[in-house]
């Protein structure tokens, strides 16, 4: 079989692609969500090619993004369907990511893939790449989980001087989204088994890439305020993606001072409430470094079981 490679066809390959993220990499993803993907991410798209047979069909494909804060970092995805592996497509396909990273001054390859896909793997260790961590998946089915403990926890923290809100709550205001954005970087760079990275490069690009995107729900956006300095020191955002059942923890984090206060439990199961009672969900499910155990001890307290996760991977370029 004759395997042509051709540039994307943002009208008519949309389709098949999203079959292929749902498919082999085992990520539920639609057309459209693609598609707006796709749009929010063109400028600093560096390569995005479609693997076909002689007849049309598509066979696999590959897209490599520019990092959004380091210019001279990509991620990049290399699908190819099961029934069409080991005939040397997902080879050339990353060959050709490899090749436009090194003409467009790239020095540091990520790819990020299922664990339970252990081919995926070895494709990438064959290639030169080292794992940089693995995050691990957890799910909470709400109707099993009993709150009124950790609300009660809440409630005493509040009478400790701790004000529990939302975005929503506030205002959404660009103030408070400015003092979203410092406790998310703060938080998320502390994060056991990270390596320091900050997730964004400014405010504007927390912003543009967090407040104005679609899964954005203020009144998911769960905050730990201090009333006596006015700090923000926790909080937890869950929300719900189009087309999905269940609803996604985002991210809990507390400021490294105001830990081993509970915190977390308290506003994560805010969190939670909000996704019983408001988006209607009777699951949960969130992703945590596997290195994290803080917080997946107080998710397994909660109640969550360890779900499929993710490898993350790497590799430095000459």
């Amino acid at each position: 079989m004759t395997t042509q490679y051709r540039d994307l066809d943002p009208v008519n390959d949309f389709a098949p692609l999203a079959k292929l993220f749902t498919v082999e990499m085992q990520d539920p993803t639609t057309e459209n969500g693609l598609r707006e993907d796709y749009e929010k991410h063109l400028e600093r798209i560096l390569c995005l090619k479609v693997a076909t047979s002689e007849q049309g069909e598509v066979l696999g494909f590959n897209w490599l993004t520019r990092d959004r804060n380091e210019q001279q970092r990509a991620y990049f995805y290399v699908v190819v369907s099961m029934i069409h592996r080991h005939q040397g497509i997902g080879s050339q396909l990353y060959k050709q990511v490899e090749d436009v990273s090194l003409a467009s001054a790239i020095h540091e390859l990520r790819a990020s893939f299922p664990d339970t896909l252990p081919e995926s793997r070895a494709f990438a260790e064959n290639r030169g790449f080292t794992l940089i961590s693995h995050s691990i998946g957890m799910q909470l089915e709400l109707e099993k989980l009993d709150l009124q403990p950790f609300l009660e926890l809440a409630t005493d923290l509040e009478r400790q001087g701790y004000e529990f809100t939302s975005m929503q709550a506030l205002g959404n205001t660009e103030a408070d989204q400015r003092k979203l954005y410092l406790l998310n970087d703060v938080t998320s760079s502390q994060t056991m088994g990270t390596e320091g990275e900050h997730s964004w490069s400014s405010f504007e690009n927390f912003q543009q890439s967090v407040c104005h995107s679609d899964w954005y729900n203020p009144a998911g956006q769960m905050v730990v305020i201090e009333k006596s300095t006015g700090k923000w020191v926790a909080m937890s955002a869950i929300t719900r993606f189009e087309g999905q059942e269940e609803a996604y923890n985002l991210f809990t984090g507390v400021d490294e001072a105001f830990r081993g206060r509970r915190l977390a439990q308290a506003v994560k199961a805010k969190a939670l409430l909000f996704a019983r009672d408001v988006l209607g969900v009777k699951m949960v499910r969130t992703n945590h470094n596997s290195l994290n155990e803080p917080m997946i001890a107080i998710d397994r307290k909660l109640g969550y079981i360890q779900s499929p996760g993710y490898y993350y991977m790497r590799k430095h370029l000459a």
